[in-house]
């Protein structure tokens, strides 16, 4: 199991999966907030005075660690971070399913009349958190920023 999880070209493609859904998934709630405040009230979780603040902040944190993991930046922290997230995302659909809300998830597109919430949702969203655990938990830092500084840092100085 080690061999796979340290593999650098899964762990690779993991950072690719679940950065560039992380990326797409920030757009339209970095453009239209407001819409997206709304379908985070449609969970009925928060209570409405945080709800501006989470749907300015939250798809930032989205964009930013979506794009940590694609271009190999602090990518563990990353990964924590979207972990997180995908973990607070699957309760919260978990828990919508449970109390039977027929809303749409809110989470690539802001219409009201897109797809509605399910249990495919639910396994979408734990696949994503599996891959970023895979990404939190593997050694390799191929295609890393942190691998590049690691080289030069140890490669023998010029002139010194």
């Amino acid at each position: 199991m080690r061999r796979v999880l340290d593999n650098d070209y899964v762990t690779f493609a993991a950072r690719l999966i679940v950065g560039f859904a992380f990326v797409l998934a920030s757009f339209e709630k970095i453009v239209d907030p407001h819409a997206f405040a709304s379908s985070v009230a449609n969970y009925k979780l928060l209570p409405t005075g945080i709800l501006p603040l989470v749907a300015t902040i939250l798809p930032w944190m989205e964009l930013l660690g979506g794009l940590a993991l694609i271009f190999g930046v602090m990518h563990r922290g990353a990964a924590a971070l979207i972990g997180i997230l995908l973990a607070v995302f699957t309760v919260a659909v978990a828990s919508a399913l449970l109390r039977g809300l027929d809303i749409s998830c809110g989470c690539f597109t802001q219409d009201p009349a897109a797809e509605k919430i399910g249990w495919l949702k639910l396994l979408e969203n734990l696949g994503l958190l599996l891959l970023s655990l895979d990404v939190l938990f593997s050694t390799s830092t191929w295609c890393t920023l942190e691998r590049r500084i690691s080289s030069r840092s140890s490669s023998p100085q010029v002139g010194a």
